[in-house]
């Protein structure tokens, strides 16, 4: 009697010869060589199958037209190479997830109540729906150029609107109380003046050293989209960061670096600076926390949306310009409080 095993396949080469593989779904196929029905063979079939099971999974090929084609091809093209790695990374990670459940579907026959079924699957995470509705629509849009697709699913499909905060904006007390815990000399002073005092992102404070410095003006370009669409920064250095570079010991390019004396990747630096926060009580305030501050104490003090954008480098009025509102209605309470 002839005993079937689990993985083994066989085909006939052009010789008219039968030749033997283990086989097993997303690994590579194992060639056996002994005879078969020997007790060689069956050593051989036992060690292929423990081979084929530990080798790493090969990747899944895809089917021209499916939507894990299309992330592919995405990923290849000079459009997704040409963005900055942060945005490559987000994007990345929400079409990887929609691939795994979804890869091998037919993109042509995608419809906007698919993309919206797919934006509701995060709906109780609303921010995450929207991240994954913005990769889809970065998708399309390049697909459509790229003459992939003929529609674009995702043109009607709108972002989920709900109530947030957004990141908290540290007042003078909590400025305070961050001063009071980390004082001058120390490192985490030292990112607290660059991030207050020139409100730029944790991005650029970890990249920023004294080769930014030309007299006494800051001069560097915002990494923010810096290879599409570069926004070059010149602002004077306040005096209160003078201080604290000078006071702060460095042996490093950047003023701020890790403990192994490496630079901090943003997202390094944003999670060593929260817990500097949390070591002053502040578990609630953050590094963007101070970017968002400083744009609306300018405000408060009467900057224009103009000069608020020449130090925070905002390229549109939109998002100033919510500062400068809440700091006029703010003056404006003031006056009529003054008349009643």
């Amino acid at each position: 009697m002839r005993i079937r095993l689990k993985y083994l396949s066989e085909d006939v080469d052009r010789h008219g010869n039968v030749r033997c593989y283990v086989r097993m779904a997303g690994r590579p196929k194992v060639r056996l060589r002994k005879m078969p029905g020997t007790p060689e063979f069956m050593e051989e079939y036992r060690a292929a199958v423990v081979a084929a099971e530990t080798a790493p999974r090969q990747a899944r090929v895809m089917a021209r037209g499916s939507f894990g084609y299309l992330c592919r091809l995405y990923y290849g093209s000079a459009t997704f190479k040409a963005l900055d790695k942060s945005t490559q990374d987000w994007r990345r990670r929400a079409l990887d997830e929609v691939c795994t459940a979804h890869a091998d579907k037919p993109v042509a026959l995608m419809r906007a109540r698919h993309v919206r079924k797919l934006r509701d699957e995060k709906a109780d995470a609303p921010s995450v729906a929207n991240t994954r509705l913005k990769a889809l629509r970065a998708l399309f849009r390049w697909a459509i150029e790229a003459d992939e697709i003929d529609s674009n699913p995702a043109r009607d499909v709108h972002l989920i609107r709900y109530a947030t905060q957004g990141y908290h904006s540290w007042t003078l007390d909590e400025v305070a109380a961050f001063e009071a815990k980390h004082p001058i000399g120390s490192k985490a002073r030292l990112a607290l003046a660059i991030l207050l005092y020139t409100a730029c992102r944790r991005e650029d404070a970890a990249r920023l050293g004294p080769q930014h410095i030309r007299g006494n003006r800051l001069r560097y370009t915002q990494a923010k989209n810096e290879h599409r669409s570069p926004v070059a920064m010149d602002i004077p250095v306040h005096p209160d960061l003078r201080i604290a570079i000078d006071a702060t010991p460095r042996d490093h390019l950047t003023f701020l670096a890790t403990e192994y004396g490496k630079p901090f990747t943003p997202a390094g630096f944003g999670n060593w600076f929260r817990d500097r926060c949390n070591e002053a009580g502040l578990p609630h305030c953050t590094a963007h926390g101070l970017r968002k501050a400083t744009a609306a104490r300018l405000a408060e003090r009467g900057a224009t949306a103009h000069e608020i954008m020449a130090i925070t480098g905002h390229k549109t009025l939109e998002e100033v310009e919510r500062y400068t509102r809440a700091a006029r209605q703010s003056r404006l309470a003031d006056s009529a409080m003054a008349k009643l």
